[in-house]
């Protein structure tokens, strides 16, 4: 059987947590004698293997109107993934995205030439335009796709004053239609489409998930979200993430003596403020005293991470206790995870893993992580690690910091119940049922 895989990115590209995941997959998929390669997006296209994977780079448009944006996706990009499905011929596509790049479109191409698609829902971009699945930047939203407040959520994330958002939100998707045949766009112009580009967007959705044979959540929360989508739940599987590690590698427990030096914690993930490296930053720059030093391994994607990582710079200064460093390869992770004393995870966004967590349970290290979404549901609180709340509380972080520092007890009591974490083979074996089905 020939699968092939369609992340967001992939390697040689900065990877993020899905590229982990897809090449942690695909080499456990190539163990249990699938043929496995990987198609993603790039600015031009190319042909070349990557640790004995075959990978197709096709490429995208530098242009796309606002209705293909919000709608149907890249005709260019689509077209050219049409040609590594001619050539490639897979009897199974996995998508691990949804983008102007990885479309409806793309999914017509498949089913075009007859061949079942499986979607995995990834990150809370699926399905929220807003990216993060959290109300007015407040709350967590329950993710029902609903014109009126998924409008006036985007605008107020765009800038507009919250009164003035739910007031454009109400506007009629005609009216939208009426003046996209102005030519007018951007500022005001584009926001006053919002309401008609909402209903766009919601329908290439359900699309997707009509074309898609079968949807795989990675977590609870993104499960009833479809079902509160209408996704039927029989096409639903909840196929949790696992890592590649040796299991017999898993630290025994033996007691730490009581330290003399600072603690040692760490963040290691993407430069984005979704992931929340900034608070950590402000939480610790609000306690001087605190003995503690924390090293970040940014993975820096494009200029948006670029950008990220320099206002992170700025706002570190002259805090001796902070280190921006670069990032740690995936097969180093768990080896360099286990040096620190706790893993930090001040997510700004639901996740649906991260594989940090596991990394962090693989080396038997304390998680502190967000109370949201996916963390949530990995990590019990007070048991394997702490979750803050709220997420997005400078002085909530403090308070987790400054109590690990004050009890020298609590870290090994939280190691004690670690637990060795999923590996991906069982990932690998859910899905070949999937597959096979």
């Amino acid at each position: 059987m020939r699968i092939l895989h369609v992340p967001y990115s992939f390697y040689p590209d900065a990877a993020g947590g899905t590229e982990v995941y897809v090449h942690s997959l695909a080499t456990a998929q190539r163990g249990q004698g699938l043929e496995i390669a990987i198609a993603a997006p790039a600015p031009s296209p190319s042909r070349y293997d990557y640790d004995r994977l075959p990978v197709w780079r096709f490429p995208v448009s530098k242009n796309l109107s606002l209705a293909e944006l919000y709608g149907d996706g890249d005709p260019v990009a689509a077209a050219a993934f049409g040609r590594v499905l001619d050539e490639y011929q897979p009897h199974v596509v996995h998508l691990h995205a949804f983008t102007s790049a990885i479309s409806v479109l793309l999914v017509k191409e498949i089913k075009r030439r007859g061949l079942p698609v499986v979607f995995n829902y990834h990150t809370p971009t699926v399905s929220c335009s807003r990216g993060t699945l959290r109300l007015f930047g407040k709350e967590t939203c329950d993710g029902k796709l609903d014109r009126l407040r998924c409008a006036a959520c985007l605008l107020q994330k765009n800038g507009a004053p919250l009164a003035v958002a739910s007031l454009i939100a109400t506007l009629p998707p005609l009216a939208g239609r009426t003046l996209a045949k102005t030519g007018l766009q951007g500022g005001i112009w584009t926001a006053l489409r919002m309401p008609e580009l909402m209903a766009v967007r919601f329908h290439a959705f359900h699309e997707l998930m009509a074309l898609s044979d079968h949807i795989v959540a990675l977590c609870n929360w993104t499960r009833e979200l479809l079902l509160r989508n209408d996704v039927p739940d029989a096409k639903i599987t909840l196929c949790r993430q696992g890592i590649t590690w040796t299991r017999n590698s898993f630290p025994a427990l033996t007691p730490k003596p009581a330290p003399s030096a600072p603690l040692r914690v760490v963040f290691l993930g993407r430069m984005d403020q979704t992931k929340g490296p900034h608070l950590l930053v402000e939480a610790l720059r609000a306690t001087p005293e605190l003995p503690l030093s924390l090293d970040l391994y940014g993975v820096r994607q494009g200029e948006a991470g670029q950008g990220y990582a320099a206002s992170l710079i700025n706002l570190i200064g002259d805090d001796s206790r902070i280190r921006l460093l670069p990032p740690v390869p995936s097969s180093e992770v768990i080896t360099r995870l286990g040096g620190y004393d706790a893993v930090l995870i001040p997510s700004q966004w639901l996740e649906t893993g991260p594989l940090v967590v596991l990394e962090a349970f693989a080396a038997r290290t304390p998680v502190i992580g967000s109370n949201l979404g996916g963390i949530a549901e990995l990590v019990t609180t007070e048991v394997d690690g702490l979750l803050v709340d709220p997420p997005s509380s400078i002085a909530a972080w403090s308070a987790a910091l400054q109590r690990i520092c004050e009890n020298s007890d609590l870290l090994q009591s939280l190691r004690a119940r670690i637990r060795p974490p999923r590996h991906t083979n069982e990932a690998a074996d859910e899905l070949m049922a999937v597959y096979q089905r």
